[in-house]
C-alpha cells in the first residue's frame, strides 16, 4: 500500500495514467522514470530515492525516512533506488508479465518484442508493453554512454563519416551540374532546367553547409564561449530557404510558359537519347548518395540525404515530363515544371519551420526526459530530484537538473557530487551542456520565471 501511495502521489503531480493491466510491483519502482511521460517535475512532487512512506500526503522523502529506510518489521520498500539498475528493472517487470505476453518474449531479445500480430491484447495494451521495453532499452543505452571510456574515439571516427560523405556529395554535384546543363541546352526543356537549376543550387547549399560545418569546427572560446553549435540550423535554414526561393520562380517560368502558349521545338532522336542517358545516370547517382547519406546521425549530412531523395524526384519528374511533352501535348512539359516548384516550396519550408523550431527552447520529448531521469536517480548520494528540464537550443539539448542533497554535506562533497552527475550528463550524445543545482530543500518556489524579461507593452 505505501508503494501504492508513492505512486498515486507522483501520477497526482504529473497527470500521468498508467493501464490498469501494468503490475504494480514493476510500476512501484519504476513509476519514478514514467511519471515523465508529460514533462518535468512539478515543484510539488519530488523522487525520494531512500525510505517508505505511509502518508501520501506528505513528501516522498522524510527525515524519519532517512533515518529508517526498511519499514514493516524490516522489509524493505519497493521504491525506485540506485540499486535498481534496469537489469533488475527489466527482470521484475518480465517476471510480472501476463501469459500472453510472456509467450511472445523472446528470452535473448526481449527488445525485439512485436505485439503487431497478438489476437488476445488490445491496441492500447500492445502500445503500453512496447512502450515499455523501448524505455528499458533507452536506459541501456544510458548505462552503456554513461560507463563508456571510448566516446571520444567514436565521436572521431563518426566525424570523419560526415566529412566523407559531404565531400562525396560535393564532388558529385558538380559533375551532375555539368552533364545536367549539356541535357538542358540539347533539350530545351523547362522541366529539365528546372532540374538543372536545382542542381545548381546543390552546389551552393552544398558550400553554406560546408563553411557552416567548418565554422563549427574552428572555434574561439573568447568570442563564441559555448561553441557554434547553433550554426547548423542557421546554415540548413539559408539552405532551405535558398530553395524555396528557387521553387517560387520556377513556378513563375512555368505559368508564364503555360499563359503565353509558347511551346518549345521538338527534339531529335539524339536529343533524346543524350536526355535519357544523363538523366537516368543522375537519378542513380543521386539514389545511390540518398543511401549512402540518411544513416548518419548529423543534422548536416541528413540535409544532404534530403536534398539527394529530392533530386531522384526532381529527375524523375523532369524526365517523364520532357518526354511526355515532347511526344504527346508540350503543356505536360511547364505542367511537370510546375508540380516540382511546388514540391520544392513545400519541402524546404517545412524544413525551416523545423530548424526554427530548434532554436527557440522547445521541450525535449517524454521519451528523453525518462532517459535523463534514469540517469540522474541512480547518482550517489542526491537524496530528491526536483526538476529535469531538457530544451533545444540549436542541434542538441540544455538540460537543467535540481537536486536535494544533505545540509550537512561538506562543500567540497557537494560539488563533486553536482560535478560528476554534470559530466555524466554531458557525455549522453544528444546533450550540448548540462546545468546542475544544488540544494538542501525542494520546497521553496521556482527560481526562475519565463515572465520576467518579457517587453513592456506599456505606453
Amino acid at each position: 500500500m505505501h508503494a501504492q501511495a508513492s505512486l498515486a502521489k507522483l501520477l497526482r503531480g504529473n497527470v500521468v495514467v498508467v493501464p490498469s493491466f501494468a503490475s504494480i510491483a514493476f510500476i512501484s519502482s519504476f513509476a519514478v522514470c514514467l511519471s515523465f511521460l508529460h514533462g518535468p517535475l512539478s515543484l510539488t512532487t519530488k523522487i525520494s530515492l531512500m525510505g517508505g512512506d505511509s502518508d501520501p500526503t506528505r513528501p516522498l522523502l522524510s527525515k524519519d525516512d532517512a533515518a529508517s529506510p526498511t519499514e514493516h518489521g524490516g522489509r524493505r520498500s519497493r521504491r525506485l533506488s540506485r540499486r535498481n539498475s534496469v537489469n533488475s528493472l527489466r527482470t521484475a517487470f518480465i517476471s510480472k508479465l501476463p501469459e500472453k505476453v510472456r509467450s511472445a518474449l523472446d528470452a535473448e531479445s526481449p527488445y525485439d518484442l512485436d505485439l503487431s500480430t497478438s489476437s488476445t491484447l488490445t491496441q492500447g495494451e500492445k502500445e503500453y508493453y512496447e512502450k515499455q521495453f523501448a524505455t528499458l532499452q533507452s536506459f541501456e543505452e544510458v548505462d552503456a554512454v554513461v560507463s563508456s571510456d571510448c566516446v571520444a574515439e567514436e565521436n572521431n571516427e563518426e566525424q570523419a563519416l560526415q566529412e566523407r560523405a559531404m565531400k562525396i556529395s560535393n564532388y558529385a554535384n558538380i559533375v551532375l551540374l555539368i552533364l545536367k546543363i549539356y541535357a538542358t541546352v540539347r533539350s530545351g526543356s523547362i522541366a529539365i532546367a528546372a532540374s538543372t537549376l536545382d542542381s545548381l543550387l546543390d552546389l551552393m547549399a552544398g558550400g553554406i553547409l560546408w563553411f557552416t560545418h567548418v565554422a563549427m569546427k574552428n572555434i574561439n572560446i573568447y568570442q563564441y564561449p559555448i561553441g557554434k553549435l547553433r550554426v547548423q540550423p542557421v546554415g540548413i535554414i539559408i539552405f532551405a530557404a535558398v530553395m524555396a526561393t528557387l521553387g517560387f520562380q520556377i513556378l513563375i517560368t512555368a505559368v508564364k510558359q503555360l499563359i503565353e502558349n509558347s511551346p518549345a521545338e521538338k527534339m531529335t532522336p539524339e536529343q533524346l537519347i543524350w536526355l535519357y542517358s544523363i538523366m537516368i545516370f543522375a537519378t542513380v547517382v543521386k539514389f545511390g548518395l540518398w543511401l549512402y547519406c540518411r544513416s548518419s546521425g548529423n543534422k548536416i549530412v541528413r540535409a544532404y540525404a534530403d536534398d539527394h531523395h529530392f533530386d531522384v524526384v526532381t529527375n524523375v519528374v523532369g524526365l517523364v515530363a520532357a518526354v511526355l511533352g515532347d511526344k504527346f501535348y508540350w503543356w505536360i512539359d511547364p505542367v511537370g515544371a510546375i508540380l516540382l516548384a511546388l514540391y520544392t516550396i513545400t519541402n524546404w519550408s517545412r524544413t525551416v519551420m523545423e530548424n526554427a523550431v530548434s532554436l527557440v527552447g522547445q521541450s525535449a520529448p517524454p521519451e528523453f526526459l525518462q532517459k535523463l531521469t534514469y540517469l540522474v536517480v541512480r547518482h550517489p548520494q542526491i537524496k530528491r530530484v526536483d526538476t529535469v528540464r531538457a530544451y533545444t537550443f540549436g542541434v542538441l539539448y540544455f538540460v537543467e537538473v535540481d537536486i536535494e542533497l544533505p545540509e550537512e554535506l561538506p562543500l567540497k562533497e557537494a560539488h563533486a557530487i553536482g560535478e560528476t552527475l554534470q559530466i555524466k550528463l554531458e557525455k549522453l550524445p544528444e546533450v550540448e551542456r548540462a546545468f546542475v543545482h544544488l540544494d538542501f530543500e525542494c520546497d521553496h518556489k521556482p527560481e526562475h520565471t519565463v515572465l520576467s524579461k518579457l517587453p513592456d507593452n506599456q505606453p
